[in-house]
C-alpha cells in the first residue's frame, strides 16, 4: 500500500566524550531522574551553536512543541482545551528547569484520561455491525494542515475519517473489513497501554528530546536503548541471533534473516514468523511478548556471543504451527547495509562499456579494534575492485544515504581527488576550521556520476558538493538534496543515562556555501518519489537559517602526473548531457510514472481520498507483506538513467 514516505537522518557526528557530574550515591545503572533535568538541559546550552542560553523565544517555542506532542493527529483535544495545557506547560517547564517535576505527574494521568476516551471512541464506532468504508471520505493527511477542533462534533468528524482511513489500509492491505475493525481497536487499546506504561525516566527522556528539538530539529537526547541503537548504526555490528524484526498489532514478526547470522545458520527461524514468547537458556522463564513494545522484545533476545535464547513462534500456513526455537547468539556482521558494487554494461557507439555502481547506503563507522566496519576501508577496497576489473566509469549512489560520519565524508571524498579542501566546519564562536583530505593518491580518476535525492542529508552533502565544487563528479538526481548543513557532537554522560546530541556547527562547501535549506542542486534532475517541498530542511520545525564563508577551494585536488589527472566536468558538457538524458526520460514509462505520481501528490496537497486507497492496484495483496524487504539487487530506474548519463559522458570524454 501507499505509506508517507519517512526520511530518517542519521548524524553527522563528531564523536567526543564528555562527562557530566553526577551525585556521589548515584549508581552507573540508575535510570534518568528528575534532578538530572535541569543540569542536562544546561549541557545542551553549553554546547549548541545557537542557543548558549535561556530565552524567551525558546521557551515559547519548546512549550508549544511540548504541548503539540501530547496530541500529534488532533484527534484528543479542542483548541480551549490544548490551549489550556499551553499555560500548565509553561508552568510545569519552568518548574522542571528547577529540578521539580510534580507537573509529569498530572500530565500522564491526563494522557491516560484522552487516551481512554479515544479507545472507547473507536470501540463504539467499531461495534456498528453496520458500518463500511466511506469511500467518499477525504483525510488531509498531514495533521499540520488540519486545523485543531474547536467543537466535540468537528473533533468526531476528524477521527471519523482518521478511523475510516486507518480500515482502508488494511482491507487495501487484503484483510476483511471485520478483522480490520478487531485490529483498529487492538491498536487503540495498544496506544493506551503504551500511554499507561511509561515509567518516569520515559516521560523525563521525552521531555529531553523535545526541549532538544525546540533548540533545532536534529539536536536530541539518547537514552541507553537510543544511544546502543545508534552505535550499532555506526559499526554495523552487533551481537544476537541475525533477524530484523518489525512489529504490528501487537505482534513481533521476522521480517529477515541476516543471511550468514546466527538464526540464519540454525535455521529454523523464517520470514513472516511471529515470535510470541522468549525464554532465556538454560533454565530462564518464558516471557510472553505479544503486544511487548518492539524495542522491548529486542533487548530480550539480544545477547552476549555464546549465549542462547529460545523463541516461541506462531507461523502460517496450511495450518498455524507454533514451534519452539534455539538459537545461540553469535556477533552479526550488517553488511547489508553496508557498501556494495555492481556491476552494469551499456552499449555506446557499438562499444561495450563496463560500469562500477557503488550503493552507499551511510556512513558507517566504529572502532577497528572491535572489528566494526568502516565505510571508509569497504569504499575503497570496492575501488580498488572497481579499477582492478579496469571499469569505464563510476555511478556512485548516495540517493538513500541520509549522513553518518564526518570524518569518513571527508576521507571518502578523497579517495576521489588528489589532496585539499574537502568541508569547513564553523561554530559559535565564529572559528572556522578546514577538514583537508591529505592523501596525495587517487583511487578513482575516471569519468563519474554521483546520484542523489532529497533523502541524501548531512555527510552525503558533503561528498556530493564537494565532488561538484571541483568538478569532479555529474550530480544527478532530485532538484537539490535535504539540506542539512549542521553538525552535531554527541556529548557522552554516565553509563545508564545514554548520551545527548547537540548541534555545534554549521559546515561549508569548498565554495563557500551552506547546504543548509539549498542542499546541493543536482546537474540533470531525474527525480525520484522524495522529489516534493514535503522532503528538506528548510521544512523542518525550528531549522536554523543558514550561514555562509568566503570560498576555501583547493588547487591541489588533481594529480600532479598527467597520467593520472581526472578531467574536469565542463558546463557544455553538461548541457549536452543534460539534453540526452531529458530526451530518454521522456520515453521511460518507469521515469514518467514517478513524475505522475509527483504531479498527482503536489496537486492533492496532502489530501487523500479514500476510494484511491480502495482502488489502488498497488495495495491489493497479503497485509503480512507490508513488511517484506524491497529486492536491492535490482536497480531504480533512476539509477538506470544515471549509468546512461555515465556512459554519454565517457564518450564526450574520449
Amino acid at each position: 500500500m501507499n505509506r508517507p514516505l519517512a526520511l530518517v537522518l542519521m548524524t553527522l557526528t563528531v564523536l567526543a566524550p564528555f562527562t557530566v557530574q553526577t551525585q556521589a550515591n548515584q549508581s552507573s545503572k540508575d535510570y534518568l531522574v528528575c534532578w538530572a533535568l535541569p543540569g542536562l538541559m544546561a549541557r545542551f546550552h553549553d554546547n549548541h551553536v545557537e542557543f548558549q542560553t535561556e530565552t524567551t523565544a525558546l521557551e515559547q517555542r519548546l512549550v508549544e512543541l511540548y504541548s503539540k506532542r501530547m496530541d500529534p493527529s488532533k484527534v484528543l483535544l479542542l483548541q480551549d482545551d490544548f490551549d489550556a495545557l499551553k499555560k500548565k506547560v509553561g508552568e510545569g517547564l519552568a518548574n522542571a528547569r528547577e529540578g521539580r517535576c510534580d507537573f509529569f505527574d498530572w500530565l500522564k494521568v491526563e494522557q491516560v484520561r484522552w487516551q481512554d476516551s479515544m479507545e472507547a471512541y473507536v470501540k463504539e464506532a467499531m461495534a456498528d455491525p453496520k458500518l463500511q468504508i466511506d469511500r467518499d471520505l477525504t483525510l488531509q493527511v498531514d495533521p499540520d494542515k488540519r486545523m485543531r477542533p474547536k467543537t466535540a462534533a468537528e473533533r468526531d468528524q476528524i477521527r471519523r475519517k482518521l478511523l475510516h482511513f486507518q480500515l482502508a489500509n488494511y482491507v487495501a492491505g487484503g484483510t476483511e473489513l471485520s478483522a480490520a475493525k478487531k485490529k483498529l481497536v487492538h491498536r487503540y487499546e495498544l496506544i493506551t497501554r503504551r500511554v499507561k506504561e511509561q515509567s518516569k525516566a520515559d516521560v523525563y527522556s521525552g521531555f529531553l528530546n523535545t526541549f532538544a528539538n525546540a533548540l533545532d530539529p536534529h539536536s536530541t537526547y539518547f537514552s541507553a536503548d537510543d544511544l546502543e541503537d545508534f552505535r550499532i548504526s555506526m559499526d554495523l555490528s552487533l551481537e544476537g541471533i541475525g533477524a530484523v524484526l518489525s512489529s504490528r498489532d501487537g505482534y513481533t514478526t521476522v521480517r529477515e534473516v541476516v543471511p550468514g547470522g546466527a538464526a540464519d545458520r540454525q535455521g529454523d527461524l523464517k520470514t513472516k514468523d511471529k515470535i510470541i514468547a522468549v525464554t532465556q537458556m538454560p533454565d530462564g522463564e518464558s516471557v510472553d511478548v505479544i503486544d511487548m513494545s518492539l524495542r522491548d522484545v529486542v533487548k530480550k533476545i539480544r545477547g552476549k556471543k555464546g549465549s542462547q535464547v529460545k523463541l516461541t513462534v506462531l507461523r502460517k500456513g496450511e495450518r498455524t504451527e507454533t514451534l519452539h526455537i534455539v538459537i545461540t547468539r553469535d556477533k552479526i556482521d550488517l553488511k547489508e547495509q553496508a557498501a556494495k558494487l555492481k556491476w552494469e554494461s551499456v552499449k555506446r557507439g557499438g562499444q561495450t562499456l563496463k560500469i562500477a555502481v557503488i550503493q552507499l547506503p551511510s556512513f558507517y563507522g566504529g572502532d577497528r579494534a572491535r572489528g566494526a566496519r568502516n565505510c571508509t576501508d569497504d569504499v575503497k577496497q570496492l575501488l580498488k575492485t572497481a579499477q582492478d576489473e579496469n571499469a569505464d566509469g563510476l555511478v556512485l549512489d548516495l540517493s538513500r544515504n541520509g549522513g553518518g560520519l564526518l570524518n569518513a565524508a571527508v576521507d571518502i571524498s578523497g579517495l576521489f581527488l588528489a589532496e585539499g579542501a574537502v568541508v569547513a566546519i564553523d561554530g559559535n564562536p565564529s572559528n572556522k576550521k578546514v577538514l583537508n583530505d591529505d592523501d596525495e593518491s587517487i583511487h578513482f580518476g575516471g569519468p563519474m556520476v554521483v546520484m542523489t535525492s532529497r533523502a541524501s542529508a548531512s555527510a552525503s552533502e558533503i561528498l556530493a558538493g564537494a565532488l561538484k565544487d571541483y568538478q569532479r563528479a555529474v550530480i544527478v538526481g532530485d532538484d537539490h538534496t535535504f539540506g542539512k548543513g549542521t553538525v552535531q557532537n554527541i556529548v557522552s554522560l554516565p553509563q545508564g543515562l545514554g548520551a545527548l546530541k547537540v548541534t555545534t556547527a554549521h559546515f561549508f562547501r569548498p565554495g563557500g556555501e551552506s547546504t543548509q535549506h539549498s542542499g546541493v542542486t543536482s546537474d540533470i534532475i531525474v527525480p525520484s518519489a522524495f522529489n516534493n517541498d514535503e522532503y528538506g530542511e528548510r521544512h523542518q520545525t525550528y531549522a536554523l537559517p543558514p550561514r555562509a564563508v568566503e570560498s576555501f577551494r583547493s588547487s591541489r585536488v588533481n594529480a600532479a602526473e598527467k597520467s593520472q589527472r581526472w578531467v574536469p566536468v565542463t558546463a557544455s558538457q553538461l548541457k549536452k548531457l543534460r539534453a540526452s538524458s531529458q530526451a530518454r526520460q521522456t520515453q521511460d514509462e518507469e521515469l514518467k510514472k514517478i513524475v505522475a505520481n509527483l504531479e498527482k501528490r503536489a496537486k492533492n496537497k496532502g489530501v487523500i481520498k479514500i476510494s484511491e486507497i480502495l482502488d489502488d492496484p498497488e495495495n491489493k495483496g497479503d497485509a503480512e507483506d507490508d513488511d517484506t524487504p524491497k529486492d536491492d539487487d535490482k536497480l531504480s530506474p533512476r539509477v538506470k538513467e544515471g549509468i546512461q548519463i555515465l556512459a554519454d559522458l565517457i564518450k564526450s570524454s574520449t
